[in-house]
């Protein structure tokens, strides 16, 4: 949990934010600093006790939180987590939507199945697809919203054996861009933050792998999933109004540097 808790007043009444994969790692340290922030959240993601678990962390520091279970490589689960969201939030608003859930596997291109392949973009583009195009013109309607897609320093950087999340991830960003002429004009603000290395739940059991990445990075050392939040949290917050179709980059200065 976040040590500081700063209500935002300038967080409506009502209003709700959705984060996507938050039962851990990004997602749930995301939850817990926007749900600090003032903001009701809407939990989600394919555990259905560790959303629960998310749940409770928010309210028991006074907030208040829904929590859905939604796999979100099945296209149809991403459809029905919009009407469950709708009807759970019971006449709020849905003003901040954070596509953080992803992954989905690697492996070399010949090794790429078309399950592989599907999953791959089903969870890291399809969904954030439905998921905006549901909840973003309303946003838009009201002059006022923000989304906030987690990408990849990979969208950036190649890496052998990653092609199909790399493409996905790319395809995400492109996506951040086309939402900002859409829906920027209508008070709806759209945003990146791409992670480096994140020593997150899913990926701890591969740092002995990435040895030689984290010797590369000037940080020297892999980053926390607090650290990610704190950047999705300021793009959210009225500090970034300014501030659409924009990428942060978090990832230890990796993205900046040659290695020698």
């Amino acid at each position: 949990m976040s040590q500081v808790v700063t209500s935002d007043s300038s967080v409506p009444h009502g209003s709700w934010a959705m984060v996507t994969g938050s039962t851990s790692g990004i997602g749930r340290e995301t939850a817990l600093r926007l749900s600090d922030d003032g903001y009701s959240i809407v939990v989600c993601g394919r555990d259905r006790d560790r959303a629960a678990e998310t749940r409770k962390l928010i309210e028991s520091a006074g907030g208040r939180a829904v929590d859905l279970v939604a796999d979100l490589n099945d296209p149809a689960a991403a459809h029905d987590l919009v009407a469950e969201t709708r009807k759970a939030i019971n006449g709020g608003t849905l003003d901040v939507l954070v596509n953080n859930a992803g992954g989905g596997g690697f492996a070399r291109t010949e090794d790429t199945t078309d399950e592989m392949f599907d999953t791959v973009f089903n969870l890291n583009v399809k969904a954030p697809y439905v998921l905006t195009g549901a909840f973003a013109p309303a946003m838009a309607e009201r002059g006022r919203g923000a989304i906030v897609n987690v990408g990849s320093l990979s969208t950036t950087m190649a890496a052998a054996g990653t092609s199909a999340f790399q493409a996905a991830k790319a395809a995400l960003s492109m996506l951040t861009k086309s939402w900002t002429a859409e829906y920027g004009p209508r008070g709806v603000r759209v945003n990146s933050v791409d992670p480096g290395y994140i020593l997150t739940p899913i990926n701890e059991h591969m740092r002995d792998m990435y040895q030689g990445y984290l010797a590369s990075v000037p940080a020297g050392r892999g980053g926390r999933p607090e650290e990610v939040a704190e950047a999705i949290r300021f793009l959210v917050s009225p500090g970034a109004s300014y501030i659409q179709g924009a990428v942060l980059t978090v990832d230890g200065g990796k993205n900046a540097v040659v290695a020698m």
